[in-house]
């Protein structure tokens, strides 16, 4: 699908289409709220629009990142707690309504400062955590998909976050030593239990995502994806079609791999022209990309955050969609 296709759905979305179950409203903030759909009043980040999760979770389209309010390395404590807490408030303050982190993200620190600096947490703010990831040293993800793992992970998730249940728990990544249908299977398990509201899933491709499904309605998927890799492109189609939520990470990448780099540099242009960051630049590309996206900027940086967040009020016209490439 080409990029000013999508962008002229998320024009369409603007006046009030659907596409496919992924609502994008482009009404004010004050009466989507008053509509029932949980959104911060008026504030910067409410200018992306809304969109929907599972029928029935409604959030500003652009979150926030919380995996950066961790140590070097995304270990262990902030070097300013205090600081790392204010740049969670003022996401909030900012019309931020969806936080993503994970129990890997310290471990254990992001969801625990989350939890000190939000607690109790405000009507329509919705978190998201995963698991499915463990951190045996600073320098060391490793998978772990085991049924008896994830209870035990969500368990003490849910404990950090001072929740009674987790609005958004997404499996972090496939064990390549545990069938998917059992790791997906515990997560359809603790919903039913009423410990998960909503499943999402993460780093998965096409196939494993249509494999999840058969097992438990997933209501997102979170993968790498920026202007310069778009490998996940079927994966957000599917999105799109379907009505789930397309959660991207490593908005700003500029790994070897990335194999577009000839659109980075065209946004880049783009970027300067218009007297804006790249940062900037990237998330309002993402956000004309598809109204099926959900991009969660991470910073740990109050001012950083306000000038991600100003973003969602940054437009691009379909003529720029194709320019860049």
């Amino acid at each position: 699908m080409k990029p000013y296709e999508l962008t002229r759905r998320a024009l369409l979305a603007g006046t009030g289409a659907v596409l496919s179950g992924v609502a994008l409203s482009r009404m004010p903030a004050a009466e989507a709220a008053d509509a029932g759909s949980g959104a911060a009043t008026a504030a910067p980040a409410a200018a992306a629009g809304t969109i929907t999760l599972g029928r029935d979770m409604t959030v500003n389209r652009l979150g926030f990142g919380a995996m950066r309010v961790t140590g070097e390395g995304i270990w262990g404590d902030p070097p300013d707690i205090a600081e790392a807490r204010r740049v969670l408030q003022r996401a909030v303050e900012l019309g931020v309504n969806f936080i993503d982190t994970a129990d890997s993200y310290g471990p254990e620190v992001s969801e625990r400062l989350i939890a000190e600096a939000l607690h109790p947490f405000s009507k329509g703010l919705l978190i998201a955590t995963k698991g499915g990831i463990v951190r045996p040293a600073r320098d060391r993800w490793e998978r772990d998909g085991r049924p008896e793992h994830l209870r035990a992970a969500c368990e003490a998730s849910l404990k950090r976050l001072r929740l009674d249940r987790i609005d958004l728990y997404q499996l972090h990544a496939i064990d390549p030593n545990v069938p998917m249908e059992d790791s997906v299977g515990e997560l359809a398990r603790l919903q039913k239990e009423g410990k998960i509201r909503h499943i999402g899933v993460s780093n998965f491709d096409a196939e494993q995502l249509k494999k999840a499904r058969a097992i438990v309605d997933i209501v997102s998927v979170q993968n790498r994806y920026n202007v310069s890799d778009r490998s996940s492109d079927p994966v957000l189609e599917a999105c799109e079609r379907d009505g789930l939520a397309f959660i991207p990470w490593s908005p700003l990448s500029q790994s070897p791999r990335d194999s577009n780099a000839s659109s980075r540099e065209a946004l880049a242009r783009w970027a300067e022209k218009r007297g804006i960051s790249f940062a900037q630049a990237a998330i309002a590309w993402l956000l004309a990309r598809s109204p099926a996206m959900l991009p969660i900027p991470g910073t740990s940086k109050r001012a950083h955050l306000e000038e991600n967040v100003a973003a969602a009020s940054v437009r691009l016209t379909p003529e720029e969609m194709r320019a860049i490439g």
